[in-house]
């Protein structure tokens, strides 16, 4: 099955006026000249205390781009930067990013020895780094003579003009553990990457000048594409929040009208509003876009109740963050929404694949990669899609995670999860199978939502909940009931993107 979608599915959800002014650039840097021209005195960038607008921004951007060129950098070198959300990362990449200098974008829990390799991995011509990691790159100075190590707070004395690229130049280059689960470098294009941008338009009756808070990684696709580059594409002002655990004193302080989160920090948001009986992302909140996993619908619905609408989307690295989006959130809960314009997607054995422009260039200096990645110009997601009548995409697992039972059945626990999750009561599950007694068995481990928890009014608690999943689970086929049930008292672990660390199958 393939689908040209060359419907924009999302223009009725949008204003004529916000129609007009999306449209496409050929770089990030034709991008930026455009922002600086049009919203130059407007608020940009807010972070540790201090305010940027949109031209103090350029000012810093082109006298780092200077301290660049001083260290001999040109167009088409590799740097890295690993630098925490900050102004500082801000100024770094725009800067590189209008110079035509290649951003390796480098997880800031890296260090010594790890960090030196990457150094040397991905051809580092520079390391820009955090003020406060000198300690951290000292072994990547010791067995790396011939590269660059610059400061991201150092300031140049002289500006640099900008040097615009072209689509098809490499731009950045994003960790991600793409089909195969190994961590890889994806070489997104500026093509690309604007691609995404753009695509984060769409569904919304007004983008442009909106309050938006970063709490997100600006080194994972979602934070960068999603809460940085279309925040600025849009005129918008973004207040950096440092350290997650100050989130919510700076949304009460800076009232945003958008968030961009993962379900974890919607869930954490929704119940310490329930708790202290005020909304804890202040006054202004219009929309959350909520990715990177999937939301469960009693978030969209429960968001509703108090004037928010929750959108969740479907991307990946490699496409440069967005493939779909749902603007028919209360309608069709369950589906990543209708594909964005301009894609091809096919499905093959549930698999989906795409081409588009939004794809990446491949992985870095990966070649067996690439090639297990795509079949004849198609590029294999892992995951495992239905499309219903109206076009809209659904999720329904990770071809990586799929269990074969010693039947021959094939589970997918992602689509068993979410199953589980029509209970309102889980704030997450997870499905892995195990041997007991010789025996293949399929596990369910739940974590309820504290507060709805402590609100039942019941003798036993757990055994409540069994008896609701017990009815769930009796509900299901033969081959994808749980044999067993098990209740925690704390959430899953999770990656620094805020994704469920999954069990290995036995």
């Amino acid at each position: 099955m393939i689908i040209d979608v060359n419907k924009n599915y999302f223009e009725k959800y949008c204003s004529a006026e916000t129609l007009a002014k999306i449209i496409d650039y050929p770089s990030i840097g034709h991008m930026w000249q455009d922002c600086v021209s049009k919203y130059a005195d407007l608020e940009a960038i807010e972070d540790a205390g201090q305010t940027y607008t949109y031209s103090m921004l350029d000012e810093d951007m082109g006298t780092f781009r200077s301290v660049l060129a001083d260290a001999g950098l040109k167009k088409g070198d590799n740097i890295g930067i690993i630098i925490q959300s900050s102004y500082d990362f801000v100024k770094a990449y725009m800067a590189a990013q209008t110079m035509g200098i290649v951003t390796v974008l480098l997880p800031i829990h890296l260090e010594g020895q790890e960090l030196s390799a990457c150094v040397k991995r991905y051809h580092m011509k520079a390391l820009v780094y955090d003020v406060d990691y000198e300690a951290k790159i000292e072994i990547s100075r010791e067995q790396n003579e011939d590269v660059k190590f610059i400061c991201a707070a150092t300031n140049g004395e002289t500006t640099m003009p900008p040097v615009l690229c072209e689509p098809s130049d490499y731009s950045t280059i994003i960790f991600t553990g793409g089909t195969s689960g190994k961590n890889k470098g994806a070489i997104l294009s500026h093509g690309s990457i604007m691609t995404g941008v753009k695509n984060g338009c769409y569904g919304f009756e007004q983008v442009f000048h909106h309050r938006y808070l970063l709490v997100l990684p600006l080194t994972h696709v979602f934070g960068l594409v999603r809460n940085l580059l279309n925040p600025l594409y849009t005129g918008s002002f973004v207040s950096i929040v440092r350290n997650p655990k100050d989130m919510f004193r700076a949304m009460a302080a800076f009232n945003p009208t958008i968030l961009i989160l993962v379900p974890a920090l919607a869930e954490m948001a929704l119940m310490l509003t329930k708790q202290f009986k005020r909304c804890m992302w202040g006054n202004n909140l219009k929309y959350i876009v909520c990715g990177a996993s999937a939301v469960p619908a009693h978030l969209i619905f429960e968001y509703k109740e108090y004037g928010v609408n929750l959108f969740q989307g479907y991307g990946l690295t490699e496409t440069s963050n967005l493939v779909s989006g749902n603007p028919e959130n209360t309608d069709k809960p369950a589906s990543v929404g209708p594909p964005y314009p301009g894609q091809q997607l096919r499905i093959e054995n549930e698999e989906l694949w795409i081409k588009g422009p939004h794809m990446m260039v491949g992985y870095y200096d990966e070649p067996e990669e690439n090639e297990a990645a795509y079949t004849d110009g198609w590029f294999r997601t892992g995951d495992l899609v239905r499309v219903d009548e109206d076009g809209f995409l659904y999720i329904t697992g990770r071809k990586k995670n799929i269990i074969v039972l010693s039947t021959g059945e094939n589970i997918s626990p992602e689509e068993v999860e979410n199953l589980f999750c029509k209970f309102d009561l889980l704030q997450d599950a997870m499905v892995y199978d195990e041997v007991v007694d010789g025996m293949q068995i399929l596990t369910l481990e739940v974590f309820p939502r504290p507060l709805e928890k402590s609100k039942l009014e019941v003798e036993d608690i757990n055994e409540y909940i069994r008896g609701e999943l017990g009815k769930i689970n009796a509900s299901l086929p033969p081959y994808m009931r749980v044999s067993k049930i098990i209740i925690r008292d704390e959430d899953f672990e999770r990656t620094p993107a805020m994704k469920k660390v999954r069990k290995i199958s036995k």
